[in-house]
């Protein structure tokens, strides 16, 4: 059998084809749980971007605190291979190392100095502690801020004193995922918790549906299976039978490929020829394009000096700025921690301006509670007035009206008496 016949290479790949397709036709596949980006971002609010500047802050004091932790968990290791990284360090970092491992010596010998009972006084000894842990803390600030000033030697450390205390990584461990923590609690809302624990009791169902579904279905991909073989046994012997046709098929094709050997000769040939031309013409656009290149490269050599001294120009304004900025920093910390006292300072005022307020308010409100009171019961008593006056004026009226009737009937008696009379 010829391993380049074409028919021979195409049997394979049509039975490799028949292998992928699907077991049985009618087999029911799974239902798939689909997670939309809104899941996504229950399931890790940690990928969500913060969306406050308060939660940008906080994140970013987090990951700066991380970032420090790192490199001043290094510190002891490149101490004890200063030789080693002197080079990279350079020498404002290297006395600023050198001098932060003669304070921790320092401190070292007075710890154990007061463990074995010195005769110093103990107050002597506070004090000498107290002064070289704040001057081992400025030591760390100091280094860390000459460390953190240039990103790539950082990253170098990192990568050449790779080693930690295992106490210290576990601290930075515990702090990234008290950092992650923090970013989760920001970042979700009561509602977004509550959808949250709906999604993942809906996962829980879907993933038991899904795996009685699988059980199922592998029940069918065994018996599929069991099917699968019996026809790759039939397709083998038809393959076999395949192959001796093709080596028929072979000792027909030597003689065309013989013939096309032939042709494939002469039209060779041709083509050298005309290849031959046309790299003679290729060789005069090269040289022309070379002369073209060296004069190019001429001009570009010139221009890459004087960027060359713009850049050199442009790093030494960096420097400057760079230690302006550190300058300015300080000056905005110091102002930061006065207006935090002060803000301290009006925050307790107003608590207690709250609570006087309070209790002011209560009182108000009985006093205007007792106005009120007084009003209407001043209101009643002035309608009562009111009607009392309306009542007496009308029986005034009334008693009035009487004693004029009483008046006139005595007086018409009167006249009827003296009438009679004269009648009479």
């Amino acid at each position: 059998m010829a391993t380049g016949d074409p028919a021979a290479l195409q049997i394979p790949s049509q039975d490799m084809k028949q292998r992928n397709k699907p077991l049985v036709k009618g087999m029911a596949t799974p239902e798939r749980v689909t997670i939309t980006s809104g899941a996504r971002k229950i399931l890790d609010p940690c990928r969500l971007k913060p969306d406050s500047i308060e939660t940008e802050r906080i994140i970013t004091v987090l990951d700066d605190t991380i970032a420090k932790l790192e490199m001043s968990s290094l510190i002891p290791h490149i101490i004890d291979s200063l030789d080693r990284f002197a080079d990279m360090l350079g020498p404002e970092i290297t006395n600023s190392l050198i001098e932060h491992q003669k304070l921790s010596n320092d401190m070292g010998n007075l710890l154990s100095s007061s463990e074995e009972g010195d005769t110093m006084r103990a107050e002597e000894q506070q004090g000498r502690f107290c002064l070289l842990e704040q001057r081992l803390k400025c030591s760390v600030r100091n280094v860390l801020r000459l460390l953190l000033a240039n990103p790539s030697l950082c990253q170098a450390l990192k990568y050449e004193a790779w080693a930690r205390d295992s106490p210290a990584e576990e601290f930075i461990k515990a702090f990234g995922e008290f950092r992650n923590f923090i970013l989760e609690r920001l970042l979700t809302s009561p509602a977004e918790e509550e959808e949250k624990i709906q999604f993942m009791a809906d996962i829980s169902l879907q993933i038991k549906k899904n795996t009685e579904a699988i059980t199922a279905l592998q029940a069918e991909l065994a018996a599929a299976i069991r099917t699968r073989e019996e026809e790759i046994h039939k397709k083998d012997d038809v393959i076999k039978d395949l192959r001796n046709n093709i080596q028929d098929l072979t000792k027909d094709c030597k003689a065309g490929i013989q013939q096309m050997k032939q042709q494939g000769e002469k039209k060779q040939k041709e083509e050298l020829q005309a290849s031959q031309a046309r790299c003679a013409r290729l060789q005069q656009d090269v040289q022309q394009l070379g002369a073209q290149l060296n004069a190019l490269v001429l001009e570009h050599r010139a221009s890459e000096l004087a960027l060359r001294k713009r850049k050199c120009r442009a790093e030494m304004e960096i420097g400057n700025w760079i230690q302006k900025y550190d300058t300015d920093m300080g000056e905005k910390q110091a102002e930061y921690e006065e207006v935090q006292a002060a803000y301290a300072q009006e925050k307790a005022q107003l608590s207690l301006l709250t609570e006087k307020h309070a209790v002011l308010l209560q009182e108000y409100s009985q006093i205007e509670e007792e106005r009120r009171i007084r009003r209407e019961k001043e209101e009643q008593a002035l309608k009562e007035s009111a009607t009392m006056n309306l009542a007496a004026i009308r029986i005034q009226a009334l008693w009035r009206g009487y004693l004029v009737r009483s008046l006139f009937k005595s007086k018409r008696k009167k006249k009827k008496v003296k009438g009679k009379k004269a009648k009479k």
